[in-house]
């Protein structure tokens, strides 16, 4: 990003960034520069974070303390440790951690699955895997409790559609279901298409 292109960050962001990292507001902001323009690039090529209400609910699967992904600015507060690769954002990389796939880059997400082996408690939210596409490494050790694959519905007579095949309200075709335990799996993943945060139900 050029030096002199603006960006901006919620006060509260601000502030809770800079009391972790004290001295060096300098190398801080210049860090909020590239993420504010990796996020941009991510969001024009269709990337969409998942909702903070919806991190919150994750994060009481596991009681994660940990956050893996996201941009600096977006990373919620309320995980003691945040980070992505080698970026550390704030606290230490350890503990249980939820993992947002798709914030992260190749690069970054193989970094990841080295150490998803020697951890058992991750939680990985990630888009519905199409049928072409190969396991990932998460689809063989953990156990899938969530999913909200879109489907093509028939309406019912009289429903309108929109061009999608989907209702007019908006809402997605296709379930949102828990379909697995926690008991004895090294991890958990979450998938989704499309999801809704007001869709999102964790128990």
């Amino acid at each position: 990003m050029e030096p002199h292109r603006g960006w901006t960050i919620a006060s509260s962001n601000w502030n809770f960034l800079r009391k972790r990292w004290l001295d060096r507001e300098q190398e801080l902001i210049t860090i909020i520069q590239e993420e504010t323009k990796r996020t941009e690039e991510m969001e024009e090529a269709g990337y969409r974070s998942p909702t903070w209400s919806v991190l919150r609910a994750l994060q009481k699967i596991n009681k994660a303390k940990r956050i893996e992904g996201e941009a600096i600015m977006s990373a919620p507060p309320f995980f003691q440790s945040a980070g992505r690769g080698d970026l550390t954002f704030w606290g230490e990389d350890d503990g249980p951690t939820i993992v947002v796939w798709e914030s992260s880059s190749e690069s970054e997400q193989e970094q990841w699955l080295e150490k998803m082996g020697k951890s058992k408690d991750w939680v990985v939210w990630c888009r519905s895997r199409k049928k072409d596409e190969e396991q990932r490494p998460f689809d063989v050790d953990g156990k899938e409790i969530f999913s909200n694959r879109s489907k093509q519905a028939n309406p019912k007579a009289g429903e309108k559609t929109d061009k999608k095949g989907g209702k007019e309200n908006g809402a997605e075709a296709g379930g949102v279901g828990l379909q697995a335990s926690l008991g004895g799996a090294s991890g958990v993943w979450l998938q989704a298409a499309q999801v809704r945060a007001d869709r999102m139900l964790v128990v």
